[in-house]
C-alpha cells in the first residue's frame, strides 16, 4: 500500500535541538520522493502513482532489505542499523557523498552527554587574520559552521559590505541572505545562494542536532522567512566547496566571480573562502576598480573587534 508523501513542515528547530528521529524520517522520505521509477530502471507501466517518487517496497528491493526493515528505518528507528545497510540504501537512493554522510549521522548519532555544553565562541588565529589582510585584490573571509562570518579582508568588505558595522550576531550569511534586502540585490542568483546556505546548515545540523546556537538560528529564520522554511523542508544537504556567483555591485556593476573554499586543518568548523575573477575579464577590471574605490573606506574585520 502506498505511503503518504513527505510533509512540508520541515521539522524546524525545537527548543532543545532537532529531533533526530524525525530528521532521519523526513530525510529518507524526501530522498525517495525525488527518484522516479525510470531513474532506477523500474517500469511504471503508466500506472497512476499516489506518491511522488519510489514506493517504499521499490526502494527496499533496490537496497536489498525487507520492506518492514526499511519502513522501520524511514519511521526514524535507526537503532542497530549496520553501515553495510546504510551503504546499500545510500546507493539505492543515489545519494551524494555529503548526503551519505548526513544519513549516517542521522541514523547512528554520536552519544550526547546528558547536559549539552554550548560551543565556545569561535576565534580566528592571529596568523590567519594577518594572512587575510595581506591578500590584496581578492575578497576573502573566514566562515564558521553555522554560517558565521568570523574574519575578512578589506576587499571582502568592499564587495559584500562593511561587516564590522554589524553586531556580532548579525555577521551571519544565513541572516544576511534571508533577512537583508541588500543581499537579495547583490546576488543575481539569489535562489541558488539561499539554497546553498540552507544545505550547509542542514549538513551541520545532522552532525550537531543539539547545538543551541544552531537551533536558535533555525528557529529565528523559520519565523521570519517563508523562503527559509520552504528550503529547510527540502532536507537538501551539501558541503561548501567551489563554484561561481554572479553579483551586481552598486559601485562597479555586474561581476562573475569564482570562489574556492579551504577548510582549516586545525579547526574543521572554520573555512577560508576566496573569490576571484578570470584574468583579463570585465569582472577582473571591476574588482580592480572596486579595490581602488572601496578599500580605503573600509577596514578588515574579525569577530573580535580591533581595539
Amino acid at each position: 500500500m502506498d505511503d503518504n508523501p513527505a510533509t512540508d513542515d520541515g521539522q524546524a528547530a525545537l527548543p532543545d535541538g532537532l529531533d533526530s528521529r524525525a530528521e532521519l524520517s523526513e530525510f529518507l522520505r524526501t530522498r525517495r520522493a525525488r527518484l522516479k521509477p525510470e531513474d532506477v530502471g523500474i517500469p511504471s507501466h503508466g500506472r497512476h502513482r499516489r506518491v511522488p517518487g519510489l514506493r517504499r517496497e521499490e526502494l527496499a528491493q533496490l537496497a536489498g532489505v525487507s520492506v518492514a526493515y526499511y519502513t522501520r528505518l524511514e519511521q526514524g528507528n535507526g537503532r542497530n542499523v549496520s553501515a553495510e545497510v546504510l551503504d546499500s540504501i545510500a546507493r539505492a537512493l543515489r545519494l551524494t557523498d555529503a548526503e551519505h554522510a548526513h544519513l549516517t549521522h542521522l541514523a547512528k548519532p554520536k552519544q550526547q552527554r546528558r547536559k549539552y555544553r554550548a560551543p565556545k565562541r569561535q576565534q580566528v588565529r592571529v596568523a590567519l587574520q594577518q594572512l587575510l589582510e595581506s591578500m590584496e585584490g581578492v575578497p576573502a573571509y573566514v566562515g564558521g559552521a553555522r554560517s558565521e562570518i568570523l574574519a575578512w579582508n578589506r576587499m571582502a568588505a568592499a564587495l559584500f559590505g562593511d561587516w564590522g558595522k554589524l553586531p556580532l550576531t548579525e555577521r551571519n550569511w544565513a541572516r544576511l541572505t534571508f533577512l537583508s534586502p541588500d543581499y537579495r540585490e547583490l546576488f543575481l542568483d539569489w535562489n541558488s545562494k539561499a539554497s546553498d546556505i540552507v544545505s550547509y546548515l542542514r549538513l551541520y545540523a545532522g552532525q550537531h542536532p543539539h547545538d543551541p546556537d544552531l537551533s536558535a538560528l533555525v528557529g529565528e529564520l523559520s519565523v521570519k522567512s517563508e523562503e527559509f522554511r520552504r528550503l529547510w523542508a527540502t532536507h537538501d544537504v551539501k558541503e561548501k566547496g567551489h563554484g561561481v556567483k554572479r553579483m551586481r555591485h552598486p559601485l562597479v556593476g555586474d561581476l562573475t566571480l569564482a570562489y574556492e573554499t579551504l577548510h582549516l586543518p586545525d579547526d574543521h568548523e572554520q573555512y577560508l573562502c576566496v573569490y576571484h575573477a578570470e584574468p583579463g575579464s570585465a569582472s577582473a577590471e571591476a574588482l580592480s576598480l572596486l579595490a581602488s574605490w572601496g578599500t580605503d573606506r573600509v577596514r578588515a574585520g574579525s569577530r573580535t573587534p580591533h581595539p
